[in-house]
């Protein structure tokens, strides 16, 4: 029986009739294959399928460590979210200071700005993800919030929401602050992912590209994926000798979205063995299993005071179980969310979770939307509702 678990009120109820023969009756034990060896020389690694939550391989997911580069992975993020509230446009041309000429024009990675200049938005973003510019992310940030402090005050609070819990940015561009700046695998694998789902077009944009011309200089990635394992895009390496190699990449292929992080690697041609090896395992050795196509209700959550006291539950992407390749688990499911949930909801609005148990492998957890709007309902919609709700 495919259940839902309605947190905060210990209790139990079915699930939409159509999840139930998404519970296949074959033996419930599935074995994780082996993973790639050239995965197990890193301090950190991750290997998450975004269709599924689930996690395909993991070694000290949540321990915190120097991002480098990869901090600008949020910097980026930080910049989206901004244009989509139409704060920031792609055209703005910003100045470039004296002092962050003086201080970043050729320090690290860079685009050689000159005091003075002015450079578009665009201009900055793609200096920042393709040629992990450490002066354009400065003058992105000094540009826009008026200061380095005023950026990772923005920074913050994106993780905040985020909830990535094991993280924080004390700079925009990753360079070494002190320990500072720090953040665990799983929480970068939360970042990329509202990235990409958040934030398509611009990921599309600016991720994954192995050059970029300014002026008369050619600037390239250092990424180890992208054009050698197919369907990789993305998305941000850091080094440092505080830090060691580190990378945070993404592939897709036929629907299916891999996401891994490989922290703390001793040298580049580590980092880029043990990245590919992952991306390339994750594909090969294990398979999605559709369960729920781009928009389909899913369940229905309850609703607080609103014009109605439930609102359908979809996901804006296909929903899939993630096995072990050959094997034919049980795959059981369970809507979680905190409710009822209070009115308004917006269409769109992420108000529960959906978790996908395949056998005995850990659960994975996609997030599911409101399907529609519900307003806040008139004092006898409430009454009424709330009503319904003790005996739902």
């Amino acid at each position: 029986m495919v259940r839902k678990w309605v947190a905060g009120r210990h209790r139990q109820i079915r699930l939409v009739a159509f999840c139930a023969a998404m519970v296949l009756a074959v033996p419930i034990v599935a074995s994780a294959p082996l993973p790639p060896p050239e995965a197990s020389g890193t301090p950190v690694a991750l290997l998450v399928d975004l269709g599924s939550g689930q996690v395909l391989y993991a070694r000290e997911p949540d321990k915190r460590f120097l991002p480098a580069s990869m901090t600008k992975v949020m910097t980026a993020y930080v910049a989206f979210e901004e244009m989509r509230r139409g704060s920031l446009r792609r055209d703005r041309q910003i100045e470039v200071r004296p002092e962050t000429a003086a201080e970043w024009n050729g320090k690290g990675t860079s685009m050689y700005l000159e005091a003075g200049e002015q450079v578009s938005v665009d201009n900055l973003l793609h200096g920042i993800m393709t040629a992990s510019a450490n002066d354009a992310s400065m003058v992105l940030a000094q540009g826009y919030a008026g200061s380095v402090k005023g950026w990772t005050f923005l920074m913050n609070d994106s993780a905040r929401k985020l909830r990535m819990t094991n993280s924080h940015f004390g700079t925009p561009n990753g360079w070494p602050d002190g320990g500072h700046t720090y953040v665990s695998a799983s929480d970068l694998v939360r970042l990329a992912s509202a990235m990409i789902r958040t934030f398509p077009a611009e990921y599309a944009r600016y991720s994954g590209h192995k050059s970029f011309k300014w002026h008369d200089r050619m600037l390239y990635s250092h990424d180890p994926a992208t054009g050698v394992v197919e369907g990789a895009d993305g998305i941000k390496t850091g080094f440092t000798r505080e830090a060691g190699y580190n990378f945070l990449g993404s592939a897709q292929r036929n629907g299916r979205r891999l996401v891994m992080v490989v922290g703390g690697a001793r040298s580049e041609a580590q980092r880029a063995e043990a990245s590919r090896a992952l991306l390339e395992w994750g594909f090969a050795e294990w398979s999605a299993r559709p369960l729920f196509a781009k928009g389909r209700k899913i369940a229905s959550a309850r609703i607080q005071g609103g014009e109605r006291n439930a609102v359908g539950l979809v996901s804006p992407y296909p929903v899939y179980a993630t096995a072990p390749r050959g094997e034919n688990p049980q795959v059981r499911l369970r809507v979680v969310y905190k409710g009822p949930v209070p009115a308004p909801i917006a269409k769109g609005q992420t108000i529960a979770e959906l978790e996908i148990r395949v056998g005995d492998l850990p659960a994975g957890r996609v997030p599911l939307m409101a399907a529609t709007a519900v307003p806040r309902g008139g004092a006898m919609d409430r009454l009424f509702n709330g009503f319904m709700n003790l005996f739902s």
